[in-house]
């Protein structure tokens, strides 16, 4: 066994929700609290062009890079929404974003070098950084503090070893989108910065993401489908990186994946060129959502010290009833028949706190809510 894998840990979240599909197969209604996929379908353009593929044959191998088109209409979107210039030679559609933080980690990273993590953080994260022999170093996020980075603390960090720095905004688990103060200057530290960019179009309240792209263009962005176009069954994701290293990513590309699906990548055209208006319904749901549920929450004695600007969660601080969030998360399954996320999944500065998603229609989440509610008034 490579010693390796015995260092990766399970992603909690993934536990949580076997288990509750275990309960719901022997009849037990469960309420998904846990899971951040988007509870919408994809949209009617993007079904017709999976149909449309299907029907004209286009089922084959594509350009290892992705097609053509697709990469033409993400370059677009950045300079669209960021006004930055992105070569779209410079893009690989790859299967979902988890195989492009694999590439990232395979070739930046060697035996013994270190990347930098926000602690808490998606928790996959750090097993990409084991898969590639590294080693996590960990970077304190406070909830005080809105769970921003400190570009100092940062700065602390960084060894010759140091090969990378992730970023991600908006957030997972916390839903914060980082300062533009901090991307500028994170920019100029002389290490390579990956910049998870996948729940840009998410954000509320007039707030506005901002991407790596917009200081830099000596770094790296991940991006998909999944989040803001509800594809997540379609596993289609992409990779943005500087023209150096596009000859490794495609020969990785071409080995590992050959390419991504034809029909998946025929979608992702249909969805950045026509789903303007279905993305706004979205939007409108999930804040609708978002604001229902942090008032509940606040309600029931749970301390949210950082409203969400981004994605779909809300990062709540549990620690007035409970020490141990893993724990929590499957009492709160068991007896409340509700699934959530503990915070330990993102990292030890995680624990006490647990996540929702709300990712979910407004009809459930009110049913969880009331179900969590009568839970703790028994405790």
């Amino acid at each position: 066994m490579n010693p390796q894998v015995d260092k990766m840990t399970s992603f909690l979240v993934m536990d949580v929700l076997e288990k509750a599909n275990e309960m719901q197969r022997n009849g037990i209604d469960v309420i998904h609290l846990e899971v951040g996929e988007p509870d919408f379908d994809v949209s009617q353009c993007v079904n017709e062009a999976v149909g449309q593929a299907l029907a004209n044959h286009e089922t084959h191998y594509t350009h290892s890079l992705g097609l053509v088109e697709l990469r033409e209409e993400i370059a677009q979107l950045y300079k669209r929404e960021y006004g930055v210039d992105v070569d779209p030679d410079c893009i690989v559609a790859t299967t979902g974003s988890s195989p492009a933080i694999l590439f990232l980690m395979l070739m930046l990273c060697e035996p013994g070098s270190e990347v930098i993590l926000s602690n808490p953080g998606y928790a996959c994260y750090k097993n990409f950084v084991l898969a590639a022999h590294a080693k996590p170093v960990y970077v304190s996020l406070s909830a005080d503090d809105g769970f921003q980075f400190n570009v100092e603390e940062i700065k602390k960090s960084i060894t010759p070893k140091t090969a990378a720095i992730f970023i991600n905004s908006p957030m997972n688990p916390t839903g914060t989108l980082l300062n533009p103060q901090f991307m500028a200057e994170v920019a100029k530290l002389g290490v390579p910065v990956i910049s998870d960019e996948i729940y840009h179009g998410l954000v509320y309240g007039g707030a506005k993401a901002h991407s790596i792209l917009e200081y830099t263009g000596d770094a790296f962005v991940l991006n998909g489908f999944s989040k803001r176009f509800a594809m997540t069954g379609l596993r289609l994701g992409y990779l943005i990186a500087p023209k150096r290293y596009m000859p490794t990513l495609q020969k990785m590309q071409q080995n590992f994946l050959i390419c991504a699906s034809s029909e998946a990548q025929r979608a992702g055209i249909a969805a950045l060129r026509d789903t303007s208006d279905y993305h706004a319904q979205m939007l409108k749901a999930y804040d609708e959502r978002r604001l229902y549920m942090l008032d509940r929450l606040k309600a029931m004695g749970f301390r949210i010290p950082h409203n969400p600007e981004g994605a779909f969660y809300v990062f709540a601080d549990a620690r007035r009833f409970t020490g141990d969030s893993l724990r929590f998360a499957f009492d709160v399954l068991e007896n409340a028949h509700v699934g959530i996320t503990p915070g330990i999944d993102f990292g030890s500065n995680g624990e006490g706190f647990v996540r929702f998603s709300y990712a979910n229609s407004i009809e459930n989440i009110r049913e969880g809510m009331n179900r969590l509610e009568r839970y703790l008034q028994k405790l």
